[in-house]
Formats: structure tokens, C-alpha cells, sequence
């Protein structure tokens, strides 16, 4: 197989032409910075956490207004989602240990 110079250049020419002659592409809506939807996360299990806390108090207290289901349901819920978090950043953890043991 034989590679002219002349017709690699000429080919790369019309290539160049025919990229002039296209459209840029619109770019996607900006996503948000995954520290910012890591922080958003954390607070909300922060939020979970602090509303099972006053719901307990209020039952401890005796408020008519606050049942055990509703304790306990809250408490469920923030345990899961605090779990949840746990494990993302156990898998955050790895991925960093990964990408640090690789060879350069």
C-alpha cells in the first residue's frame, strides 16, 4: 500500500472544508458540579436526621400531635438514606484508592 503525500494532503484539505460547513452542536443545559450535588445530599440526610430528632422529642414530651408511626416512619427514613449515603461515599472512597494504586 502506497501513501502519496499529495493525495493525504488534498484529502485533509477537503476534510478541513467540509468541518468549516458544519453546524456547532448547541451544548447541553450546564449540569450542576458533583461537589454541589454531593453537599446537597449530605444536608438533606442532615434535614432527615434533625426532623426524626424533633419528631422524637415531641413524642418523648407527650405532643397529641406527633404518633409513633410517625416517628418511627421518619426514623426508617433517615436511617435509609443516611445508609445510602454511607455507601456512596464507601464507593467514592475505592474509586479514589483505585485511581491512586494505578501505575503511571
Amino acid at each position: 500500500m502506497d501513501i502519496k503525500a499529495a493525495a493525504l494532503l488534498a484529502e485533509m484539505q477537503s476534510m478541513q472544508g467540509e468541518a468549516r460547513n458544519l453546524t456547532p452542536v448547541q451544548g447541553a443545559v450546564p449540569q450542576q458540579d458533583f461537589a454541589e450535588l454531593l453537599g446537597q445530599a449530605v444536608n438533606k440526610v442532615n434535614g432527615l436526621q434533625q426532623t426524626t430528632s424533633d419528631l422524637r422529642t415531641r413524642f418523648e414530651l407527650g405532643d397529641s400531635a406527633v404518633g409513633l408511626e410517625q416517628v418511627m416512619i421518619s426514623a426508617q427514613k433517615s436511617s435509609i438514606a443516611f445508609e445510602a449515603t454511607v455507601q456512596v461515599r464507601n464507593k467514592l472512597v475505592d474509586a479514589y484508592k483505585t485511581i491512586m494504586n494505578m501505575p503511571v
